[in-house]
């Protein structure tokens, strides 16, 4: 399961360089990240990442959303 870890961080590091380069697939990837977290989160039993994953989403969708106002 040490491997997914690293996985995840991976694709969370992608997303935010979609993110610096202000296209909608770095929310779109972000968002999907924090899926595969609290999958990983059930399948581990580490229910600590289930809120964090689900405080990250939130963060995601008001950053995107004042993003695309301000465009």
């Amino acid at each position: 399961m040490e491997l997914w870890s690293w996985i995840l961080a991976a694709i969370g590091v992608s997303g935010i360089f979609f993110v610096g380069q202000k296209t909608i697939w770095g929310w779109l990837v972000l968002l999907a990240n924090e899926c595969l977290w609290t999958v990983y989160a059930i399948a581990t039993e580490q229910y600590g990442f289930i809120f964090s994953a689900v405080a990250y989403a939130i963060v995601y969708v008001r950053s995107y959303l004042h993003w695309k106002r301000d465009q």
